[in-house]
């Protein structure tokens, strides 16, 4: 039996949702799910590690970033566009969302689920290999 949840409206009315009619839990089946300890689930979930060589190479990123970003923030650039293997979708990631990902992946050993960016004008985003390449040809004229 599906246990319905209950709504009170500010008049006081309490009425009845069914589980079903509510939307799917993005979470469903992640173990690092957020929700886990509000459930009675494990406090901590166990951190992913990763290699010397993937920490070599976030580490190598990050910096990257931070050079890509100095060098076309200024020109109307506002992040970084990616191609998505999972969903096959592009995902937009503003200068300091893609930062804080990183870090997240260097510090927990994974990158959870965020906010897509809302509305974004695909002109105002490059890929990863436009920025390697825009800096390879400013940073070699100096």
């Amino acid at each position: 039996m599906v246990r319905p949840l209950h709504r009170v409206s500010r008049a006081g009315i309490v009425s009845f949702v069914s589980r079903d009619a509510l939307p799917p839990d993005p979470f469903a089946g992640d173990p690092h799910d957020p929700a886990l300890s509000l459930d009675g689930g494990p406090e901590v979930v166990d951190q992913d590690v990763l290699s010397e060589a993937e920490r070599d190479e976030v580490v190598a990123d990050l910096a990257d970033l931070a050079v890509y970003q100095a060098l076309l923030e200024a020109r109307g650039v506002r992040g970084i566009v990616v191609d998505c293997g999972d969903c096959g979708e592009q995902h937009f990631h503003e200068w300091s969302l893609l930062r804080a990902s990183l870090q997240q992946l260097l510090d927990e050993g994974q990158m959870r689920p965020h906010e897509p960016a809302f509305d974004p004008d695909p002109a105002s985003y490059v890929t990863w290999e436009y920025c390697r390449g825009y800096a390879d040809a400013v940073l070699s004229d100096s």
